[in-house]
């Protein structure tokens, strides 16, 4: 089983005690205590005193600057150091593998049979080829290393590909991790694919290293502990991604039923090449986000009518014979809320759409506003497109019957009263929350204004809406909807918990 270790950057040794009985509080397997963050560290007198007051197995470093560390001093002391700590008993020793060979002559065979060697090599810049990390690997081992350690750099999400081919080969323990936030896949599904450890902070200000999750994510998200070889991966394509809620709703849904899979948010810059690098069947389901909604039409085999008529798709499933197919749950979600919204309890009942010959004005030409027009026409809507491109407006207006105006027009567009407006753009989120489609002086033109973004739950627009007096509906609603026909493409037709999508919406939205 994968361990989870906690690494521990406490600046007194004190702050590293309370720090290592947090981290066994919280449920991690083991720690690494960074000697080189200590303020004034002096080995014979802080060491003794960590190693006893730790509750959980330890892996001591001591990290050069050289190497990504704080340390600055001469390697003659630090082997000291390290040698100390092993005299004391510690669990696991990390060295570098630049100096190995020197470290293991100083040691000279007297390495405790209890204490594992860690000989570990970072790469910051980038993740070299396979055939690059496999020598890298070799190197490791004729050094006389018990585990192998390998941290390169994510530049792109594909690059985490090449760590995992590797590991799922290696013939000895082996640590791959790949840095940044496009590498938060490695340290997730490390378990997976055979990783030896896995590191998880007790809080954003106690990271050693870029992109690592915390331990309470870890386990109470990802469900770290019950990851496996079998587990399928999902996860939302998107960039940015790291606002989303979907990773917390959808996996606390899927544990709430069993069904062994895990979904991540996954930071890509181009969807056609991340489809295709990780093409195996574990990989079998995706939530499509801005911006590629639209790309992702092109990127599957197969699509459902409705996704082929909107031109924009928010789900992609891979079936067991690798044929991806796209689907379309925005518009369903998107409509049923404005539905509601607009006619009140019920409304989604009646016979006739709240929406048939209403006015409906959609900010943005993307794949949500190609969902929201197509949705709103299907209703009985009479349809305006604005956006900041008007030629992509004049398109989607043309596609769907409707009319296009220049976003900047908003301002002074009022042919009639009783106007709906739908924000279809991702102006207002997370984390420019300042944004906004519309001057708050136009909104009174409007009788409902529904908003896609959910995070943050009230956006500006939503805000100055409800200032001018007028009905708003949250993009939650939207969200919530949304999920529910995604989880049943993802799990093969098992109902949403929609009780649970609700309770888990309001509680992180």
């Amino acid at each position: 089983m994968t361990l989870l270790c906690v690494p521990l950057v406490g600046r007194t040794v004190e702050e590293m005690i309370t720090d290592a009985a947090a981290a066994a509080a919280t449920g991690g397997d083991m720690v690494e205590i960074r000697l080189d963050f200590i303020q004034g560290f002096r080995p014979r007198e802080h060491l003794p005193p960590l190693l006893r007051g730790c509750p959980l197995p330890a892996l001591v470093t001591y990290r050069p600057v050289w190497e990504g560390g704080q340390y600055e001093g001469d390697d003659t002391t630090r082997f000291e150091t390290l040698r100390l700590a092993m005299e004391l008993g510690v669990d696991y020793v990390d060295i570098e593998l630049k100096v190995a060979d020197k470290f293991m002559s100083f040691i000279a065979g007297h390495k405790p049979e209890k204490c594992k060697l860690i000989v570990s090599s970072h790469n910051y810049e980038y993740t070299p080829s396979c055939e690059e990390i496999t020598n890298l690997v070799a190197s490791i081992q004729a050094v006389g290393a018990d585990i192998v350690k390998v941290a390169t750099t994510a530049k792109d999400i594909v690059d985490v590909s090449r760590m995992f081919q590797v590991m799922v080969h290696c013939q000895v323990p082996m640590i791959g991790l790949v840095m940044s936030e496009k590498g938060l896949m490695s340290r997730v599904l490390a378990p997976k694919f055979g990783g030896y450890l896995t590191f998880g902070i007790l809080n954003a200000t106690k990271t050693s290293a870029s992109g690592q999750p915390t331990v309470e994510d870890l386990l109470d998200i990802y469900n770290i502990k019950c990851i496996g070889p079998d587990t399928k991966i999902l996860g939302l394509i998107a960039n940015p991604v790291k606002q989303s809620k979907s990773p917390i709703l959808h996996n606390k849904c899927l544990q709430s039923i069993g069904y062994n899979a895990v979904y991540l948010p996954l930071l890509g810059d181009n969807l056609a090449s991340f489809l295709e690098t990780y093409s195996s069947p574990d990989f079998s389901g995706f939530s499509c986000s801005l911006p590629f909604k639209v790309d992702a039409v092109q990127c599957c085999d197969e699509h459902d009518p409705v996704a082929k008529s909107i031109g924009a798709i928010n789900t992609i499933i891979r079936r067991p014979d690798g044929k991806l197919v796209g689907y379309n749950t925005d518009y369903i979600g998107a409509i049923s809320a404005i539905e509601d919204g607009i006619g009140g309890p019920g409304s989604k009942d009646a016979v006739i759409s709240p929406l048939a010959g209403r006015l409906i004005v959609v900010v943005g030409a993307g794949g949500a506003g190609k969902a929201i027009a197509y949705g709103a026409k299907e209703k009985g809507a009479r349809v305006v497109i604005a956006n900041r491109t008007y030629e992509k407006a004049v398109r989607l207006a043309n596609a769907i019957g409707g009319q296009a105006l220049r976003l900047e027009d908003l301002e002074t567009f009022r042919p009639e009263e009783g106007m709906i407006l739908a924000n279809a753009t991702s102006l207002g989120m997370y984390p420019n929350v300042d944004g906004t489609p519309i001057p708050k002086k136009a909104l009174g033109f409007y009788d409902v204004v529904f908003d896609a973004v959910y995070a943050p739950k009230v956006t500006r627009l939503l805000r100055e809406a409800e200032e001018c007096g007028v009905k708003v509906v949250s993009g939650v609603e939207m969200f919530i909807r949304q999920a529910m026909g995604q989880f049943e493409h993802f799990t093969g037709g098992i109902e949403a918990p929609e009780s649970l999508m609700r309770e888990i919406a309001a509680k992180y939205t």
